[in-house]
């Protein structure tokens, strides 16, 4: 059992650093500061700091890639999130909605963050700095319809 529980290990550190040999794409596109959120849609400076703080590093081309987002499988995982926050929602590529595909989409995150849902988990755990307040929330909320946080 021991013999069989050495090998084992043996053959999950093998494949662990084999992995590293198969990185994720990492990407940080250029970003035209006229084209972001921030410059279309002007919303308060509270707003903008409280997306760039919580939302960019999924939800952006300015994504700060953590040491551990080198390290397979946890880079994959990463950049996988990256990949589909980006897809779904992408606050540097702001000029490239339309009015109503934009206020779908903040509709969406306000329900989204409302619900607790974003951002991500796993994301909170290690960027504590991310959890949003009653107060961030409403404030994000905002944007979509001032003055009624939608329910």
């Amino acid at each position: 059992m021991l013999r069989l529980f050495k090998i084992l290990a043996v053959a999950v550190v093998a494949l662990l650093v084999l992995a590293q040999f198969f990185p994720p794409v990492r990407t940080n596109p250029p970003v035209n500061p006229v084209a972001t959120f921030e410059a279309v849609a002007k919303p308060s400076q509270e707003v903008v700091s409280i997306v760039k703080r919580a939302c960019y590093d999924c939800h952006s081309n300015l994504t700060v890639w953590p040491w551990y987002s080198r390290v397979a499988p946890v880079s994959w995982l990463i950049a996988e999130d990256v990949t589909d926050g980006r897809a779904r929602l992408n606050f540097s590529q702001w000029n490239l909605l339309s009015q109503e595909a934009a206020k779908q989409r903040l509709t969406g995150a306000c329900e989204e963050v409302r619900d607790g849902e974003m951002p991500l988990w796993q994301y909170r755990l290690m960027h504590p700095e991310a959890r949003l307040t009653e107060q961030d929330v409403t404030a994000l909320c905002n944007v979509v319809s001032p003055g009624d946080t939608p329910r």
